[in-house]
């Protein structure tokens, strides 16, 4: 009997370790494909505009020409749109990472 028990939990270890490098390949694939994803964000109301990727890469930043002649603001501009972009792609990637959880998609009674 200790035989079948022994083998039982070997099958069930097996399974556990297949799941495991499935998961593992997902998020993988899951951060490489993040790193192709972006998010735009903005401060001054567009003055200052940045493109981040799920990878939390600054790729892209634009300044309005009008914004050269004041240091300060421009600073505080840019600090302001990429902490926004650094947050909206925060979120992008944690939805992402939502999807390989197995447990997502179940409803609980009183959990809404």
């Amino acid at each position: 009997m200790s035989d079948e028990i022994d083998e039982k939990t070997a099958v069930g270890l097996a399974g556990i370790f297949k799941q495991a490098q499935e998961l593992q390949g997902r998020f993988k694939r899951m951060q490489e494909e993040a790193g192709e994803k972006t998010v735009e964000a903005s401060a001054g109301g567009g003055m200052v505009r940045v493109v981040v990727d799920g990878l939390m890469r600054v790729r892209k930043l634009e300044i309005d020409p009008a914004l050269v002649n004041d240091l300060p603001m421009l600073q505080d501009l840019v600090v302001a749109a990429i902490n926004d972009g650094l947050r909206r792609a925060q979120e992008l990637v944690t939805g992402e990472l939502g999807k390989l959880n197995p447990f997502a998609n179940l409803k609980f009674p009183g959990m809404d």
